[in-house]
């Protein structure tokens, strides 16, 4: 055996599906290979075109593209292309797809004589193939044929029940009761006048009356739920499905000029569903142990990567991690108070960051607090509150989602406190804001209760931010630490990789991009007096206030895309069982998604420009 050929022997056997294969068919296999040096932005294969040649990538990088451009996928060495067209009817050898080299490439060939005889004596050979080949056709016809995601953006004009039983808030709980069973409904929508006041459903059955045993004489306003939410007849249901599992309710009402047109429940769009992120939450809201949630965090961020594959939708795909962390943590909040008791006073879990914008990527780690009521007592009721934190803390760390780094977590003693002291510590950060105050601003400011006395937690975050509102001195530091970390630009445009260590050759899309955005975003909201928490919203609210229109809406463009090229590549590395970062390579982007790139970071190079003639910018010690 020449060395050439043991050395492609050596590498075919490190890879599938030649790594099963005796040594001596597979050095008979590297024989009839001959092996091509690629140049970049070579063409290897054009959609249409005769392919008869199996093409496996020794180095370099290929990508594959259907008929339009559209990019489908991106091959790296020890993959193959070119297969396709060799499984096929002989008569028909055209490749359905364009290959193109993004990256100088050495690639062996293998012709389709040497091919059939390897695929006859080893079937598993051509089985690989042919799942390969099946996949990529999946991934071209996807998001066009994939049912589930066309009923997510169904709107709910399609799905709702649109003649809802209802009766008056003076029927008697025993009436209303018997209508449902009659009618075969899980909800009543309660109505005067054919104005809506509420709602009843069969979880208020089980859990308001036969719970409780109440009197069902009584009239069924008793157990109405009225604090209502409502959505319309084009709300998407996918953004239906969302508020459910966020308020962990299972009924809208769908109303059309203030006027009841029809109802939708949980199951309604479940029968419509088979596998779907969403319903994830249910799962975690049966977990009847701490232990029973080991890695579910990490099975969440598994579905969620499936779902940015299918979709490539990152602000749903945002919502559902958070939603999907949110549904662990109340969980394991319900876990605790069943283990320790129901809390000594009214408390609030806070969720902060990511997590608190409800803009969680695939590597998002743990920032929450506590806020406790006013007549909470160290003495009394510090131990505990210390122990539940530590425990729904460290659930939430045998999930899978990881301590904080920086110690902003509910465990810290700093981060549970009063909400008397909350408010004097957000204005003590806005009144005489330093390095250390910042750090704590930029994070608080994304203070989202999801757990526990709602409107305690939501009340000390709207004076925060009133007081913010006022405060000329935190505006100048905060635009000096949006200002802070330029995107990797040269001053022609090119992009600026780093030089040497783990991520040599690539650039951080959070450090270098997002960053900026997220930073700018809250400046903007709290300038302008806007209590909301999520990016979009704040510079949504915030424009033709603190930012102008066009500058929000150019920012919330470039944040949207620098998202989906973050949940891309973090669902990729969690496919090859990697620790997803933000660390992209530029090279392994299509030419239209470096465009794209070059673009967002120019958007948020302008705005951070813009910051200085608004704000006098602070150095940050």
């Amino acid at each position: 055996m020449s060395v050439e050929v043991e050395e492609v022997t050596g590498f075919l056997a490190e890879h599938e599906p030649f790594s099963h294969v005796p040594a001596d068919d597979l050095a008979a296999i590297a024989a009839s290979m001959t092996m091509r040096y690629i140049r970049r932005g070579t063409t290897m294969v054009h959609a249409g075109e005769r392919n008869d040649v199996l093409h496996v990538i020794r180095s370099g990088a290929m990508d594959v593209m259907d008929a339009e451009g559209g990019l489908l996928d991106r091959r790296e060495p020890g993959l193959s292309f070119g297969y396709s067209t060799l499984l096929a009817d002989p008569g028909v050898p055209e490749s359905r797809y364009t290959i193109v080299a993004v990256e100088d490439s050495l690639v062996l060939e293998l012709p389709r004589e040497s091919f059939q005889r390897a695929i006859a004596a080893h079937p598993d050979i051509e089985r690989f193939y042919s799942l390969q080949s099946r996949q990529i056709r999946s991934a071209a016809q996807e998001l066009a044929e994939d049912a589930s995601t066309g009923v997510l953006r169904t709107p709910l004009r399609d799905v709702m029940i649109t003649s809802p039983q209802a009766t008056s808030p003076n029927t008697s709980i025993a009436a209303a009761a018997r209508q449902m069973r009659e009618k075969v409904v899980s909800s009543l929508l309660i109505t005067d006048d054919d104005d809506l006041r509420g709602i009843v459903t069969d979880r208020d059955m089980t859990g308001r009356v036969v719970a409780e045993s109440l009197d069902t004489a009584l009239p069924v306003s008793e157990v109405m739920t009225t604090d209502l939410r409502t959505v319309t007849p084009e709300t998407l249901a996918f953004e239906a499905m969302l508020i459910m599992a966020e308020l962990n309710i299972h009924h809208l009402p769908v109303l059309e000029a203030d006027k009841v047109v029809g109802v939708v429940a949980g199951a309604d769009i479940a029968r419509l569903l088979r596998v779907n992120p969403v319903y994830l939450t249910a799962d975690f809201s049966r977990r009847t142990s701490r232990e029973g949630l080991r890695n579910a965090y990490r099975d969440a961020c598994a579905v969620i990567a499936r779902f940015i594959d299918r979709s490539g939708n990152s602000a749903e795909s945002a919502q559902m991690m958070t939603i999907a962390a949110d549904s662990i943590a109340r969980r394991l909040l319900e876990l605790a108070e069943e283990k320790f008791g129901p809390a000594p006073v009214p408390y609030a879990f806070v969720v902060l960051g990511s997590q608190g914008r409800r803009e969680m990527g695939l590597s998002s780690d743990q920032d929450n607090a506590m806020v406790l009521s006013n007549d909470y007592d160290p003495d009394q009721h510090g131990e505990y509150f210390e122990a539940l934190a530590r425990w729904v803390c460290e659930g939430l760390a045998e999930a899978g989602q990881a301590w904080c780094p920086g110690d902003m977590m509910a465990t810290n003693p700093q981060w549970r406190q009063t909400a008397r002291d909350w408010e004097d510590t957000f204005h003590t950060w806005i009144t005489a804001p330093d390095a250390d105050a910042l750090l704590h601003a930029q994070t608080f400011f994304d203070f989202r209760p999801i757990y526990g006395d709602m409107q305690l937690a939501d009340a000390v975050h709207r004076t925060a931010v009133h007081m913010g509102g006022d405060s000329k001195r935190l505006h100048a530091h905060l635009a000096s630490l949006a200002a802070r970390r330029e995107p990797p630009l040269t001053f022609f445009k090119g992009l600026v990789v780093e030089r040497s260590g783990d991520y040599a050759r690539t650039l951080n899309i959070k450090t270098g991009g997002t960053y900026g955005i997220v930073q700018m975003a809250r400046l903007y909201a709290i300038a302008a007096g806007v209590d909301a928490v999520d990016t979009v919203t704040r510079l949504e609210q915030a424009a033709g206030n603190s930012v102008s229109r066009e500058g929000a809406r150019n920012l919330a463009d470039a944040f949207y895309f620098l998202r989906t090229l973050t949940l891309r590549h973090q669902a990729r590395q969690l496919r090859h069982d990697e620790d997803p970062d933000y660390h992209v390579d530029p090279k392994r982007l299509s030419k239209m998604d470096r465009e794209h790139l070059r673009d967002s970071f120019q958007v948020i190079k302008r705005m951070q420009s813009a910051l200085g003639n608004k704000y006098p910018l602070r150095s940050i010690s």
